[in-house]
């Protein structure tokens, strides 16, 4: 099984023929809401791609808690684990230009207060063999405590550094895959990335380094990864993007779940991408998540 500790979000989203520049009023095209948080969608990309989830977080008691979980519970995610508070349910502003480029702002809300002892109490009901996935628009000390209960009782864990924090970096060194964009990774590097080349010597060193697994997603180029000593490089599919909104999540929770299911380290990421590149063909974040038969006879 698969336990997502992370965010859960209703996204508004305005359709934009271009996204504005700062300070500047463009006019939208149309809008939608959708059920989103960098957790809620990486643990429904996880069940989409065939794995048994739970979904560990916290949302509100308002309009919004019912629809932000709508697809994960007809998914049949296990919701036990998230708990209920008086904030308002987290929420994602959002705009989508015409090329699918976005832009989001991200309100906390009920996220804000997901604490330690939720994290402690989500690892302490896994089992050898599960895995752990991770973000980071929960409190970093809910991540931290996640992290260390996990390592303390020999958990697999993913952590996807994102959205970029000033704790990315810390919290990264406690999980055993990391999951970057090409911006997260120099954070993690801790120089500037210029190039392929530059990038795969600091995988190499931060590999030797810790002995972590590093995954870097660079968008239409694809993934690369090293693990085990080794490099390793996918592609997804050449598309024309509608919206990229959830893309990212999609990709990891498809590597977890395939990880899970015990698919080999390259199969994984191919399978992830292919997902990845799947989710930019529909709009909105949960929405246009694959289901496995749609991935699968794509690869």
């Amino acid at each position: 099984m698969i336990t997502v500790f992370g965010s859960i979000n209703m996204d508004l989203i305005a359709m934009t023929e271009r996204l504005p520049q700062p300070g500047e009023t463009v006019a939208g095209t149309s809008f939608a809401t959708a059920a989103g948080g960098k957790g809620a969608n990486q643990a429904l990309a996880a069940r989409r791609a065939g794995s048994a989830v739970r979904m560990a977080g916290t949302v509100g008691e308002d309009g919004f808690a019912g629809p932000a979980l709508a697809l994960l519970d007809e998914a049949k995610v296990d919701l036990s684990a998230v708990a209920r508070v008086g904030e308002p349910t987290g929420t994602a502003l959002i705009l989508v230009g015409d090329t699918g480029e976005n832009m989001i702002a991200v309100v906390p809300g009920a996220n804000g207060t997901v604490s330690e002892a939720q994290a402690r109490a989500a690892v302490q009901s896994m089992q050898t063999g599960d895995i752990l996935m991770l973000q980071l628009e929960v409190p970093a000390a809910a991540v931290e405590a996640a992290l260390v209960a996990a390592r303390e009782k020999g958990i697999r864990t993913v952590i996807n550094t994102a959205p970029l924090t000033d704790n990315a970096a810390r919290l990264a060194k406690l999980a055993d895959i990391v999951v970057a964009n090409e911006t997260e990774f120099e954070l993690l590097a801790a120089s500037p990335i210029p190039d392929a080349e530059t990038r795969k010597a600091a995988l190499k060193t931060l590999h030797s380094e810790t002995g972590q697994t590093f995954v870097v997603t660079l968008g239409g180029e694809g993934v690369v990864a090293i693990r085990g000593g080794d490099f390793f490089s996918a592609q997804g599919l050449r598309i024309e993007p509608v919206d990229t909104v959830g893309a990212g999540d999609t990709f990891c929770g498809y590597l977890a779940a395939s990880l899970e299911q015990g698919l080999e380290f390259a199969a994984a990421l191919r399978r992830a991408a292919v997902a990845g590149s799947l989710a930019c063909l529909t709009r909105g974040a949960q929405p246009s998540i694959p289901l496995a038969q749609a991935v699968d006879t794509r690869i």
